[in-house]
């Protein structure tokens, strides 16, 4: 029976979702992150996590880079005049002292342009991030599900997957 219950633990543990981490730059706190499963042959995904600024002066994400793709974008999504619009952001993304700024489907995000193959749920995947003062540091992502709006894999009304095709051209 030992044998059963040790094989069904095994199967447990293979099935579940990866778990995001979180890690620590200077006084940079990065939790958590994730990004979406993509369909087969799509060209771009996305990337999310919070950052949390504990120290006395400001930082600023100015980019990376993951070995899935072969392009790292830092952007934005906000509502103008009633239109959602996406753009990079070529000064990266400032974080202020005491600050958290998440990154999330529908607002700032990592886009990995040039995808070098699909990101399945489930997955994992290496990435360094480059910040102005802290430096850089390597994280893993943990790939959701395509509705997935946060790391948990949870999903909800502004879930819907997303699809980048020709919305990474710069403006």
């Amino acid at each position: 029976m030992s044998r059963l219950m040790l094989a069904a633990a095994a199967a447990a543990m293979l099935l579940s979702p990866a778990l995001a981490k979180d890690y620590t730059v200077g006084s940079l706190k990065i939790e958590q992150p994730w990004a979406r499963a993509t369909p087969k042959g799509a060209p771009v995904g996305g990337g999310y996590f919070a950052i949390t600024n504990t120290g006395k002066t400001p930082d600023r994400l100015v980019g990376g880079s993951v070995p899935v793709s072969s392009g790292f974008e830092i952007h934005e999504m906000a509502m103008d005049n009633g239109v959602m619009k996406m753009r990079m952001l070529p000064k990266g993304l400032e974080i202020k002292p005491g600050e958290t700024v998440t990154l999330k489907p529908g607002g700032y995000h990592l886009m990995f342009t040039g995808l070098k193959d699909q990101l399945k749920q489930g997955a994992t995947f290496q990435g360094t991030l480059q910040f102005e003062k802290a430096g850089k540091v390597d994280v893993e992502f943990a790939v959701e599900g395509m509705a997935a709006t946060s790391a948990d894999g949870a999903s909800g009304h502004g879930g819907m997957p997303m699809n980048h095709g020709d919305m990474h051209k710069k403006n």
